[in-house]
């Protein structure tokens, strides 16, 4: 079934071949720009695959987390670890494999460390977000395979509004956990000064779900805690301790003139939420965390021969992430972070245009307390980088080049280490005529391992397991090739990307077959006293293939004076596997589905229908997840302009069929299913 669909798929993205002798009239691809490349461009010029959300598309689409946000996109997905935990998961590749930035500076939160750590950006205060691959993320970082992911707001303005003050409010509801959402925006200036204020409140009650919590066949076949527990406490209907309450804010200005800009913002972040428990009775599990980021940005505009512009970014965080245990404090992680950025964007030197840079980042990371499994540690990286690009008659390249020095200096017996990742990516896009693309791209990327990787060593409770890593970890360095057509015409749309990822010493946890007994503080075979044993995480490294697709045809039924109605039609596909035999745990099932969306005047309405695969690759150790359709509705309406004020309302039911959906992403798939049919009221006031 999955290869017949499979082949249905690219049959329907390929029929723009055939479609030129129908239909010569030229389609406009698109107006939307991205900027995390370093040079603004359209994503019509970009050989890479490109996710942009931003305006209507992006509120229609806000969740809670990052993760949750970017879910239903083309080869993306959301590493849950209940509701409170939303991080990305890009074609199979999730934590540092996928950097999320924050106004192309790092976030340097601890959320790639471990699946529990929240994300320290929201995405209620973003104006657009932006998911790259290809040769500009070596802007960023060495190893980021699966991509970046780039949170956009206007929290150190770089333009002076036109009126002296404007801004946006939103309020919504959503019934799955009664979460209550309020957001506000102030944007304003006059003459050379512009200035940003942002604030929002998040409060939500333990989230609803489709049946019962636990899968209690797979968790018990898979998780030695659940050992000598004959009656699991499993809910139906609900996930306990799934609560969660966020607030943050932001404050910022610049003086912007013609030379340039240079400015300065503070933002705050809290964020507590609670771990979805086992059902074997123990303490709740929840996290407090907290950040403060100091951010300042400079900008000189031609400051000599041959610059176009000069940029300067640096950005101090200081985060706190405090595990409580029965509200008693079992780890506490710190993280400050110092990093900045130097980019010169030069003038184009005949058909040539790019940028070239330095960016260090320097970290202080901690992790205290009685259960600390990571010793605290300095933590340095230094890198240059330069993207570069040119177009010869209907071809456009792109090229990147990354050098970075990386060292982690623990305070403890353990030796420290250095590596020096060196990455490199070409592309090319091929205008083969104003309806048809064509691009190619292929990138060689070395990640060097993270301190969790290299010298994880006790219990974390959050994570309800025994964490081991291994101080002899080896670069990970990946080949991947990745081939995208699309065709444009009045009529249709339609894209694909076929990716194929090579990955020498590709950096996992596997779960190991013996368990560690709390009470004894020692590794058995088989646990001697049930219900004090846990499971044995354990770094290791291995040669890895991944490759999938990622398919969207848009189609327009009918648009005249009763309406415009569109049909696309999508599907995405990540097949990781060991070349020695075996599966790569975590990866995401194949998706496929329709989306029905009809438009007249102020009025906007879909109906989007995916069908996940059961995932039965699944991984040694880990348990399979089965099928599923997910429904999701979405209306909105745009009131006419009140004294100069947009408002709009909107309304969604998410997962209308109440299916009870496990994420084959997640580390808790077995207790912490996405949650049941809901439904989701909003109004947005813009003025």
């Amino acid at each position: 079934m999955n290869r017949k669909l499979g082949i249905f798929f690219l049959s329907t993205s390929s029929l723009g071949f055939n479609a030129v002798a129908a239909d010569n009239e030229i389609y406009k691809l698109d107006d939307v720009y991205i900027t995390s490349t370093g040079i603004k461009q359209y994503t019509s010029e970009s050989a890479k695959p490109v996710t942009v959300l931003s305006g209507e598309e992006l509120q229609t689409k806000m969740g809670t987390t990052i993760g949750d946000t970017l879910k239903n996109e083309l080869g993306i997905t959301s590493q849950s670890f209940g509701p409170g935990v939303g991080t990305p998961v890009i074609r199979g590749q999730s934590g540092p494999r996928v950097r999320v930035l924050q106004n192309s500076v790092g976030n340097n939160d601890v959320s790639s460390l471990s699946p529990d750590h929240a994300n320290g950006v929201n995405p209620i205060s973003a104006e657009r977000i932006e998911v790259l691959r290809g040769p500009s993320t070596l802007l960023y970082g060495n190893g980021a395979i699966g991509g970046i992911v780039n949170v956009i707001d206007n929290r150190i303005p770089e333009q002076v509004p036109n009126k002296l003050l404007g801004g946006a409010t939103a309020q919504r509801y959503d019934s799955a956990s009664d979460l209550t959402s309020s957001a506000l925006k102030l944007d304003g200036g006059k003459d050379k000064f512009a200035f940003h204020l942002d604030g929002f409140y998040n409060d939500q009650k333990n989230t609803h779900i489709g049946g019962q919590q636990i899968d209690e066949s797979a968790a018990r076949a898979t998780d030695p805690t659940l050992e000598g527990t004959p009656v699991l406490n499993n809910p139906n209907g609900v996930i306990p301790n799934s609560n969660a309450r966020s607030r943050g804010g932001s404050a910022g200005a610049s003086v912007i003139g013609d030379i340039g800009l240079v400015g300065a913002a503070i933002n705050s972040l809290e964020n507590n939420y609670g771990i979805p428990p086992n059902g074997t009775g123990g303490d709740p599990v929840r996290v407090q965390m907290n950040q403060t980021k100091y951010d300042f940005k400079g900008q000189l505009n031609k400051p000599f021969a041959l610059a176009k512009e000069l940029r300067l970014k640096f950005g101090y965080t200081d985060y706190k992430h405090v595990e409580l245990d029965n509200g008693e404090v079992a780890t506490t992680f710190l993280n400050k972070t110092y990093e900045s950025r130097l980019e010169l964007e030069h003038q184009p030197l005949g058909i040539v245009k790019g940028v070239m840079g330095f960016q260090s980042v320097n970290s202080d990371f901690s992790a205290l307390g009685a259960e600390a499994l990571v010793p605290q540690s300095k933590i340095d990286s230094y890198g240059l980088f330069a993207v570069e690009s040119f177009k010869i008659k209907d071809i456009t390249y792109e090229l990147g080049l990354r050098g970075e020095w990386q060292g982690i200096s623990p305070e403890t017996t353990y030796s420290s280490v250095s590596y020096v990742p060196l990455s490199g990516s070409v592309s090319a896009l091929w205008d083969i005529t104003k309806q048809h693309q064509l691009s190619l791209g292929v990138t060689q990327s070395q990640r060097a391992p993270q301190i969790q990787e290299l010298f994880s060593n006790g219990v974390h409770e959050a994570t309800m397991s025994y964490e081991k890593g291994d101080a002899n970890l080896q670069k990970e360095i990946s080949y991947n090739l990745d081939l995208g057509y699309k065709f444009n015409t009045t009529w249709m749309t339609s894209e694909l990307n076929l990716f194929n990822n090579w990955v020498n010493d590709y950096i996992y946890q596997q779960q190991d077959y013996q368990v560690f007994n709390e009470n004894l503080e020692a590794f058995q075979l088989i646990c001697s006293d049930p219900g004090a044993c846990v499971p044995v995480l354990q770094s290791a490294q291995a040669n890895a293939i991944f490759r999938g697709f990622e398919t969207k045809t848009l189609f327009t039924i009918m648009q005249n004076h009763y309406g415009a109605v569109d049909l696309t039609l999508f599907g995405d596909y990540t097949r990781g596997t060991f070349e020695q035999g075996g599966n790569v745990p975590r990866m995401p099932p194949l998706r496929y589905g329709f989306e029905l969306s009809y438009e007249k005047n102020d009025i906007t309405t879909q109906a989007r229908l995916t069908r996940g695969e059961a995932q039965n690759d699944a991984g040694e150790n880990q348990s399979n997840t089965p099928g599923y359709l997910l429904l999701n509705l979405g209306t909105q309406y745009q009131l006419a302009t009140f004294h100069q004020s947009e408002v709009q309302l909107f309304a969604a039911g998410k997962n209308m069929l109440n299916e009870n959906i496990r994420n084959s992403t997640s580390y808790l798939r077995n207790f912490a299913p996405d949650p049941g049919r809901s439904a989701e009221i909003g109004i947005r006031v813009s003025y």
